[in-house]
């Protein structure tokens, strides 16, 4: 079954979000116990800094798949 465009941007807008909630609170949790004090609007702010960061290296990653499988014998496994 594959996937439709929609579903498929759905998928990927709810990834960031999830990922972005869950950098938001794993600073507010985790901050305190290394004596970093900051406020919510700091932490929403380095939540999108470490999101966009993410995504960056996600596309870096992906690319880098793509060159490989595109050169021959290079990246694939020989059984």
């Amino acid at each position: 079954m594959k996937q439709s465009r929609i579903m498929s941007l759905f998928e990927a807008v709810a990834n960031v979000l999830f990922g972005y909630g869950v950098a938001v609170v794993t600073q507010i949790l985790i901050f305190p116990i290394f004596g970093l004090h900051t406020t919510l609007a700091q932490n929403l702010k380095m939540g999108a800094i470490f999101t966009a960061l993410c995504r960056a290296r996600h596309k870096t990653v992906y690319a880098e798949r793509r060159i490989m499988r595109s050169r021959p014998g290079v990246g694939v496994a020989s059984i």
